[in-house]
């Protein structure tokens, strides 16, 4: 009988759920098999050399061969953003069946899981990102899709495919039947559309004005009323994109209540503010929500040491800056009409491994907290975001003495720049491993368009309903 492991790392700091571990690791048929000291031999011993070993990074918000609100497709398809992410260490990632006008959400899901199956070459899983409630047998599809394994959703309140209040409330109280997790782009149209139409009005029309036109109480009260609804129905709801200090007090007095809300930010609101619009190319930096000032930027670092933000994503939304993306009407196009959007699959888990081990700003175990482990819990992946017998064996060895300045055009993506250019960081993803196949290796890329697999998840993840309104529940039902 063979007793031979598949792989197996040895000389390396483990970060596990219950904490670190100078130990050795095996893995065989995709799943690890044993941590320790006393372990079998294995086809393939790698030597971690002293580094830390993490869980393969969980991105769960990346917009991948999808068409933004705009009309305008992204640059990246299923090939070159899941190389991109595991080049940066992620090994799973959540992208958008996104919903056109009239489209039943069980085509948009076949459509766009056959683009992901010649594509990806990690593992990954949809958010059904809902524009049209009105689509024939929404309702239906909805709850067959949730039992097939799509367990998330995605609504806006903002844009031209933001849906109104009661639309808003008929999903939540779908999603809630179906056993699905409800994520929102939380901005209040009206205010936004205001401020728009004042500021070309004046002329005000550059980059910068960008920040001015989506006003950061659009922020906040689009969080507080979806917090509102949350607890209204009872149904569980993460924020997307946190970036005001504001919506984070709305959100951490919602939890107090009890609401079944959760909350994540991005590396470009922690790392950045509304300064980077300001450049020459300004463009590049424009996303929505804008980036804010260095005193939100602090306080959505407490919101992550306190616990009020669970997670960070890289809301990877890649145009190029030429006449196919972000310049499609022309180098002067005001605000109005360059595409919202930055990449950032790649850049994700090197920044946040700077800023929270090398920079101290919550150490390695909160690190693998909010890129891998909370995000595989709270939308129900199995078997990801942890270092743990019997879990998929996704493991990135990171050398913390590695450093590297990001260049003009130094990522595996077809966005064609990097906005980090010019930013370094220390600490650097070496080896990675997918379901116990090494996929990067030394720089260069091994896994194949296709090698990804889709995740069906059985059921909602950590994000439980809660109790609905005494009015909803005398309904019955419930």
């Amino acid at each position: 009988m063979d007793t031979l492991a598949d792989i197996k790392i040895i000389n390396g700091r483990l970060v596990t759920p219950d904490g670190v571990r100078q130990a050795a690791l095996t893995a065989t048929g995709g799943l690890i098999t044993g941590i320790g000291t006393d372990l079998p031999e294995a086809r393939r011993t790698i030597d971690a050399k002293g580094n830390w070993v993490l869980p393969g990074g969980v991105d769960s918000h990346a917009h991948i061969e999808q068409r933004s609100g705009m009309g305008l497709f992204n640059a990246d398809t299923f090939e070159t953003a899941t190389a991109s992410a595991a080049l940066g260490g992620t090994t799973t990632v959540i992208s958008f069946a996104a919903q056109s006008k009239g489209e039943r959400l069980r085509t948009t899901v076949e459509h766009y899981a056959a683009r992901s199956r010649r594509g990806a070459r990690i593992d990954h899983a949809f958010h059904l990102s809902i524009s049209d409630t009105n689509a024939p047998d929404f309702e239906s599809d909805l709850k067959n899709l949730a039992d097939e394994g799509h367990r998330s959703l995605k609504v806006f309140t903002t844009y031209n495919i933001g849906l109104n209040d009661a639309q808003i409330l008929g999903v939540l109280m779908a999603a809630r039947e179906a056993g699905q997790l409800v994520c929102v782009h939380a901005e209040n149209d009206a205010m936004i559309a205001w401020m728009r139409a004042a500021l070309v009005a004046r002329g005000k029309t550059a980059p910068p004005w960008h920040a001015v036109s989506r006003p950061r109480l659009a922020e906040v009260e689009a969080v507080g009323r979806i917090c509102t609804f949350a607890e209204f129905t009872g149904t569980p709801v993460m924020l997307f994109h946190i970036s005001t200090v504001e919506a984070l007090g709305v959100i951490a007095a919602t939890r107090k209540r009890g609401g079944p809300v959760w909350a994540e930010t991005c590396p470009h609101y922690l790392l950045s503010d509304d300064n980077v619009l300001t450049r020459a190319d300004g463009g590049k930096w424009m996303c929505s929500p804008p980036q804010r000032t260095a005193e939100d930027s602090a306080a959505l670092w407490q919101g992550l040491a306190d616990g009020t933000l669970d997670l960070v994503s890289s809301d990877h939304a890649p145009y190029r800056y030429d006449e196919t993306g972000k310049l499609a009407n022309g180098p002067g196009a005001p605000f109005t009409e360059i595409a919202n959007g930055l990449p950032g699959l790649q850049t994700r888990l090197p920044l946040l491994f700077d800023a929270m081990v090398s920079g101290d700003k919550g150490g390695v175990e909160a690190f693998a907290r909010v890129t891998a482990t909370a995000p595989a819990d709270l939308y129900g992946l199995p078997g990801k975001g942890r270092i743990a017998a019997g879990a998929d064996a996704d493991l990135v060895i990171w050398d913390p003495a590695r450093r590297w300045t990001y260049g003009a055009n130094d990522l595996a993506d077809n966005v064609g720049y990097n906005p980090w250019e010019g930013h370094s960081v220390t600490g650097w993803p070496v080896l990675v491993v997918q379901r116990g196949r090494v996929i990067v290796e030394d720089g260069k890329l091994l896994a194949e368009p296709g090698d990804g697999k889709w995740l069906e998840r059985p059921a909602l993840g950590a994000t439980p309903p809660a109790a609905p309104a005494p009015e909803v529940r005398e309904m019955g039902g419930f």
